[in-house]
């Protein structure tokens, strides 16, 4: 049997473990640059708030006061759904973390439990320690299981936990859900369905297995088997990213080549402590830039350079740097620029860097190190960009005055509080 946990409306859940006078009331929170609702509470989805709507459109809509709207405050819910995967991760004899917000559990070996029993006390210690709402669904095989946590989530009697242990609940919960519901299918695949006449994940298992992989491919033909009670979905860790990418658009217009530099710096920075995180080195750098294509009243230009990297490194100087000096390669003055973004790329494990012998200082190579190791603990532990390199600037918020980093001209006008990372913004209590 397999088991996967999944929180509630993450994001919105976390803005309200800090904000409980909000439970009960229409939540969204919004994309980078505050431009559109990427997570909504059950109250703004049942007022008709679609997803990707833009924030413009919901103010002409509801006011403040109709529904409250958050910046994205990624910082917040990567810790508190960290502690709701410690908890699960104790709960379960095997574990993985499927996504920020999801985590599969391997119950073999608990035969002689009471599975639901342990879903509800699962979910209770949850709540009970963060704050968070979550929705476990439980069955013979990984997709049965996303099936079991979807009615978890719509139906109440469930109380957040639906088992699917027997033939006859299977048969049931098939014929329910619709075909574009049903984890692995997708939108494009399930419109393919519909238009054959395939409602329902119970038509769905109804075509013959060959007639199924004919029509799409193998990962729908698994999708088919698990459907009929047959595991064939492995379970697979996460692997190391083979090029990771950091980049944004502005909200206006960049004119002048520091204000870019300052961008391109923290984007590097961001890059180079993906790399630390997963134990990997990078061998190349590109840099790229572009102009607003949807501004024709703009002269336009877009470019990228890439440059590799004698020896593959993870330190933020030696990637800010080179970042940089990509910059300074491909910058033409009189533009105005909209996006920029830093890809790092041939990425390979820490362990076995191939060094250069013309490029290469162990004594520099060291010191590099221990530095990073160094602003990378501080930054655990009194929150992300309390120590940065000089290029990444600092500006004082225009509402605290506190210091804080030129954070790449992101707009978050509505961003709550680290209550979790940052001492200065820890909750007092009157």
């Amino acid at each position: 049997m397999y088991a996967i946990v999944d929180c509630d409306n993450c994001y919105v859940s976390c803005e309200r473990v800090f904000r409980p006078d909000l439970n009960g009331k229409p939540v969204v929170v919004l994309s980078n640059n505050d431009g559109c609702v990427v997570a909504r509470s059950n109250e703004a989805k049942a007022l008709g708030i679609k997803a990707g709507m833009p924030y413009y459109q919901l103010r002409q809509q509801f006011s403040e006061e109709q529904v409250v709207a958050f910046s994205s405050n990624y910082e917040l819910y990567a810790e508190l759904t960290g502690r709701v995967m410690n908890i699960v991760k104790e709960a379960a004899p095997s574990f993985y973390r499927y996504s920020i917000d999801e985590a599969f559990c391997d119950l073999r070996g608990m035969q002689n439990h009471d599975l639901q029993q342990w879903g509800l006390r699962l979910r209770e210690n949850i709540l009970v320690q963060t704050a968070m709402p979550v929705s476990i669904g439980i069955a013979p095989t990984k997709t049965l299981a996303k099936t079991a946590s979807h009615f978890a989530k719509k139906y109440k009697g469930y109380k957040h936990c639906c088992l699917i242990d027997t033939e006859e609940k299977c048969n049931k919960a098939l014929q329910l859900i619709p075909v574009d519901d049903v984890w692995g299918i997708g939108r494009r695949i399930g419109e393919s369905l519909k238009a054959r006449g395939v409602m329902t994940a119970w038509d769905f298992i109804s075509l013959p297995r060959d007639r199924v992989r004919r029509m799409y491919n193998v990962s729908v033909e698994r999708t088919w088997k698990e459907l009929r009670g047959e595991d064939c979905i492995p379970t697979e860790q996460p692997q190391p990213k083979q090029t990771i990418c950091t980049s944004r658009s502005f909200p206006n217009n960049v004119k002048e080549k520091k204000d870019l530099e300052t961008s391109v710096s923290n984007f590097a920075a961001r890059c180079a402590s993906k790399l630390r995180g997963q134990h990997s080195v990078a061998e190349e750098v590109t840099v790229f830039i572009d102009t607003n294509r949807f501004r024709s009243d703009l002269p336009q230009y877009s470019n990228a350079y890439t440059q590799k990297l004698l020896t593959a490194d993870n330190s933020t100087q030696v990637i800010v740097q080179t970042a940089l000096n990509c910059l300074n390669i491909i910058f033409r003055q009189g533009y105005e620029y909209k996006r920029a973004g830093v890809i790092v790329g041939i990425i390979s494990s820490a362990d076995s860097i191939q060094t250069n012998l013309f490029d290469y200082d162990s004594e520099q190579y060291e010191k590099r190190h221990r530095l990073d190791n160094a602003l990378d603990k501080i930054n655990r532990l009194q929150g992300s960009e309390t120590v940065v390199l000089a290029n990444q600037q600092y500006a004082k918020d225009k509402k605290t005055g506190k210091a804080m980093v030129f954070t790449d001209s992101i707009r978050h006008d509505l961003r709550s509080p680290n209550y979790t990372t940052r001492w200065s913004d820890i909750p007092k209590v009157n």
